[in-house]
């Protein structure tokens, strides 16, 4: 992975903090890069060759991150683009193949984040509004008038949420809920955290954060 394809050098060098980083001049549609870091692109693209039923799971991580709702829609639909046609599989413990859930997807080289951790960590308000809708018991009075309108013009239907993990109730790697990241960045979140919108109901009681 660090090593040069063409003499087999160890290429890699240590940040100040003792992260290891590949430091690369990259030229591409955005123009020259110097000293960028490739390396998270080689550890992901090794792991999708190991993994590849899960490169629909990072895209959607991606396109969570960037605030693309069309794109989002594209893909949980799985009515667009020559990926998504294929349902993202996994196995279990027999070994059967499983549809893997993209909307409740855990990040395994992200701090183990879901969607609605990396919405709220890059500030998409749109996003988090979007996945709460569609995987969330959330009520619909809780949704903004706009929202629920914006929804129903893209055609995005909420389904059943009985027996389904509410998106909410999901924790990263160091434990946090969205809403315990949400009080960690304050700012536009603060709105959200007050009106718990971002916390779950467990068998109809709020639960102690």
């Amino acid at each position: 992975m660090v090593q040069c394809p063409n003499c087999s050098k160890d290429v890699s060098s240590h940040t100040l903090s003792g992260a290891e980083q590949v430091l690369c001049n990259l030229n591409n549609e955005g123009g020259l890069q110097e000293g960028f870091d490739i390396l998270p692109i080689l550890n992901e693209e090794s792991y999708l060759k190991a993994f590849p039923e899960e490169r629909r799971c990072r895209a959607f991580l991606e396109f969570c991150a960037e605030g693309d709702v069309g794109a989002i829609l594209d893909l949980i639909n799985g009515d667009k683009g020559e990926d998504h046609k294929d349902v993202s599989m996994n196995s279990n413990e027999e070994g059967a193949a499983r549809p893997i859930d993209v909307l409740r997807y855990h990040d395994p080289m992200g701090s183990f984040s879901t969607g609605l951790h990396v919405a709220v960590s890059n500030g998409r308000e749109e996003i988090v509004w979007l996945l709460l809708f569609v995987a969330s018991s959330l009520e619909l009075h809780h949704f903004p008038p706009d929202v629920l309108e914006a929804a129903q013009t893209l055609g995005v239907t909420r389904e059943e949420q009985t027996g389904k993990v509410d998106i909410r109730i999901l924790e990263d790697s160091s434990h946090r809920t969205a809403e315990n990241l949400a009080q960690q960045l304050g700012g536009v979140w603060e709105s959200w955290v007050r009106s718990e919108r971002l916390r779950p109901i467990i068998d109809g009681i709020l639960p102690v954060v």
